[in-house]
């Protein structure tokens, strides 16, 4: 992609609405566009590290036997009725609006009870199960006080997990592959050394609940580190009990401020009861599902990278997100001979696949084109100019070290 036709440029002042890093950093980088509070488009760039985040979350949750959908966002009242949902006074964040007809329909918070009744036209025998179902699926929450940018939105893209077991000590097992899988995903995304499994309430479905806790000073939550068992509580169950049953002393625990990227949580049989997700067990006899749910949202993970991984000049994204592999800056673009050299390096990444933002601008600086590629983050800056004859000068954005090599060297380190 030239930057010269890239939807998104940088900007140089900063919302002042917009106090967290991430979401000044997200937007004069181009990458996403505030159209109000709490609702963000992206923009190419913000849509290619949403995308390879995905892809990423994706590879993992195939890998424990789930099967990929998409539900619709708008909601039939009905099975929310149900489960007793659709009341504001017990879900108080909903988006809800009338049909032409006059009949109400809601915009998915979640989607425990429409996926519910929909596998219950699917079950029927204990031979039908288990099953897990996940998607990547746009949700709406009418929060009162959006903030920190995509940190919390009123729309966002959710990776929502369910599983349905003949019993609990199935879940149980389906439950510990998920949170492996969880943190394998943190480890591919690079902030892996960052999160924490940490235990929170499990309100009405049981003791404990998990989430995944991200350490950060720009932080909503409040939770209790254990550094060397890996593991955190939630300042809402922070007490001698649970740290007692949790073998923690509370000495080594220490409070920290952090983001949730991730939760998991049992669902037991509420929802299956009351939306009659039933099986027929081996002796005939007539169970109801057992379901967990497991949760990532998107767009909090980006905003949580950018909030880890900066500096005063940008965004440095790790490889596996970025944007783009490598960030191609043609100087002295005004020389014929720098020029179709510039356009050589280029088309040479593209041929080898090798994705490629080039800033291919005759009217910039050098220092506006340097500025730009910290702020966008790009892991490789490569730069084309009269002084770099047939080589190409090489940075890494998380390092200082320059360096000078030929064009068909830093391919091949590339493609290894």
């Amino acid at each position: 992609m030239r930057y010269s036709q890239l939807i998104g440029k940088t900007k140089k002042d900063i919302q002042k609405d917009e106090v967290g890093i991430s979401a000044q950093y997200l937007i004069r980088g181009g990458f996403i566009h505030k159209e109000l509070a709490g609702v963000y488009a992206l923009l190419p760039l913000g849509l290619k590290v949403v995308n390879k985040i995905t892809q990423i979350i994706r590879e993992e949750i195939n890998a424990i036997d789930a099967q990929e959908l998409s539900m619709t966002a708008i909601q039939n009242p009905d099975p929310w009725k149900k489960s007793g949902r659709w009341d504001d006074n017990v879900v108080d964040i909903w988006f809800k609006t009338l049909l032409k007809n006059g009949s109400e329909v809601g915009l998915a918070t979640t989607h425990e009870e429409p996926l519910t009744k929909l596998l219950s036209q699917q079950v029927n025998s204990y031979k039908d199960l288990p099953l897990y179902v996940y998607q990547f699926q746009t949700k709406f929450r009418n929060e009162p006080r959006p903030r920190s940018g995509l940190l919390r939105a009123r729309e966002f893209i959710m990776k929502d997990l369910y599983s349905f077991n003949t019993d609990k000590e199935s879940h149980e097992e389906y439950y510990e592959r998920a949170k492996q899988a969880y943190i394998k995903i943190w480890e591919r995304l690079g902030i892996g050394k960052h999160t924490y499994l940490t235990f929170a309430s499990g309100g009405t479905f049981s003791k404990y609940s998990h989430e995944f806790q991200t350490l950060c000073e720009n932080g909503e939550d409040t939770i209790y580190v254990d550094k060397k068992k890996k593991i955190a509580v939630n300042k809402e169950v922070f007490n001698d009990e649970v740290l007692k049953e949790l073998n923690l002393n509370k000495k080594e625990m220490e409070e920290e401020k952090a983001i949730e990227v991730g939760n998991i949580f049992p669902l037991g049989t509420k929802y299956s009861q009351a939306l009659g997700l039933m099986f027929t067990d081996e002796t005939g006899g007539e169970k109801p599902v057992v379901m967990g749910s497991y949760g990532i949202g998107i767009g909090r993970v980006m905003a949580t990278i950018v909030e880890l991984m900066h500096d005063d000049k940008g965004i440095i994204w790790p490889e596996n997100v970025s944007p783009y592999k490598v960030h191609l800056i043609g100087l002295n673009l005004d020389d014929e001979d720098v020029n179709k050299r510039a356009e050589e390096v280029y088309s040479r990444l593209k041929e080898k696949k090798i994705d490629v933002l080039f800033d291919d601008r005759k009217e910039a600086t050098p220092g506006e084109k340097f500025a730009d590629a910290d702020l966008i983050g790009i892991t490789y800056r490569a730069v084309v100019s009269s002084k770099t004859r047939e080589d190409i000068e090489i940075k890494r954005r998380d390092q200082e070290k320059v360096s000078l090599v030929p064009l068909e060297d830093f391919i091949g380190n590339l493609l290894k």
